[in-house]
């Protein structure tokens, strides 16, 4: 098993054990392929919800830029979404997951088919 389907299936596990939600695999393995060599990285395959600068990342590099999403409140509640459901006391929220869970929530998929 590669490094990345290993982190697909930590990914997948942390969706069912924390979200309680069934991933669409094939959603989850394009998602992480378009985090790019951050998944590898122990700082960078995290995120910090408690940073706003890290938000506003989130925010300026995934949904605007890869989603095409318009800047605005509406972000801002999805992220916030987001992160109450993965659980705001979680440490350890991980980048890909949190990308699946604001590509589903906004309705993204498309992007990645």
């Amino acid at each position: 098993m590669s490094k990345r389907e290993e982190l697909i299936t930590k990914y997948t596990a942390d969706l069912k054990e924390k979200c309680g939600i069934t991933a669409d695999v094939d959603l989850l393995t394009k998602v992480t392929i378009a985090c790019g060599p951050s998944i590898y990285n122990d700082d960078a395959s995290t995120v910090a919800s408690s940073q706003q600068s890290e938000l506003d990342t989130v925010k300026n590099n995934f949904l605007i830029k890869k989603l095409g999403l318009s800047s605005g409140p509406d972000l801002d509640k999805g992220i916030d979404a987001v992160m109450e459901k993965y659980g705001k006391s979680n440490k350890h929220k991980y980048r890909a997951v949190v990308y699946y869970l604001l590509t589903v929530h906004f309705k993204k998929e498309s992007i990645f088919k």
